[in-house]
């Protein structure tokens, strides 16, 4: 009962700080909400290629793009965290005798409160444009997501206290980031480039979690492809947090 109380007096404080500055709220939705709107209309003549037997570009583009809004946007929670340790706030709670673990889960519970919120919009919007999808599937996909979302923003937090520098976290994450978004397959399916491509991408996670994704929007709950998906993103959830606990610690002991 501490460790949830201290998690949600954290928790409070940073969703204050959100409400005083919805900024990145409407940043962390704005991309992915642009490629639906922009770049959906280009798929209408290619989608009948794709695997999957869709003929509606929205149902295939919006799990990948869920997908790229649990990467992307929780990817840069980090920065808020460098403002706060140069301003002295981490400093302040390493005094408190507040848990460790509850600095990171409060600021967690913040970024997953954000990104469902965003799911829900791109999610609505798609529907709105056309996307046909299964309701109960919508509810599985946007729950990968947020497992997906949690592993990004604790390893946005561990690398944000790292590094204590945006010009070198921001370098490192568009590293990371660009060949993910490129091959798995959020925006065109990997089944269209050449076999050494596909093959490399069969080494990509996050590609298992956007073919899951796209299973549970056709309504195909239980096939292989979303077991795989919900395993990978449970254990990057986990190596996520153990990493960002870990460093949490560290900067507090």
């Amino acid at each position: 009962m501490t460790f949830l109380r201290e998690s949600h007096i954290v928790f409070r404080r940073q969703i204050r700080m959100n409400l005083r500055n919805p900024a990145w709220v409407v940043i962390g939705v704005l991309q992915p909400v642009l490629y639906l709107v922009l770049f959906g209309p280009l798929l209408s003549p290619l989608v009948a290629q794709f695997p999957g037997g869709t003929d509606n570009p929205y149902t295939f583009l919006v799990p990948g793009l869920l997908v790229q809004l649990g990467m992307f946007g929780a990817m840069f929670a980090g920065f808020s965290l460098i403002g706060e340790w140069r301003e002295g706030v981490i400093e302040a709670e390493r005094v408190t005798p507040a848990s460790r673990t509850a600095l990171l889960a409060g600021r967690l519970m913040r970024d997953l409160l954000q990104l469902f919120v965003q799911a829900l919009i791109l999610v609505l919007l798609g529907w709105a444009m056309g996307m046909r999808g299964s309701v109960i599937g919508v509810i599985v996909g946007i729950v990968i997501t947020l497992l997906i979302g949690g592993a990004c923003a604790a390893a946005s937090n561990a690398l944000a206290l790292t590094t204590k520098s945006e010009d070198v976290m921001a370098p490192v994450i568009n590293m990371v980031l660009m060949p993910v978004l490129l091959l798995s397959g959020i925006l065109l399916p990997m089944t269209l480039g050449p076999a050494w491509l596909q093959r490399l991408s069969d080494f990509m996670p996050f590609r298992w979690i956007v073919d899951g994704v796209r299973d549970t929007f056709g309504g195909d709950i239980a096939t292989m492809a979303v077991l795989w998906s919900v395993l990978a993103a449970a254990v990057l959830a986990a190596l996520g947090t153990w990493w960002g606990t870990s460093v949490f610690r560290k900067e507090n002991a």
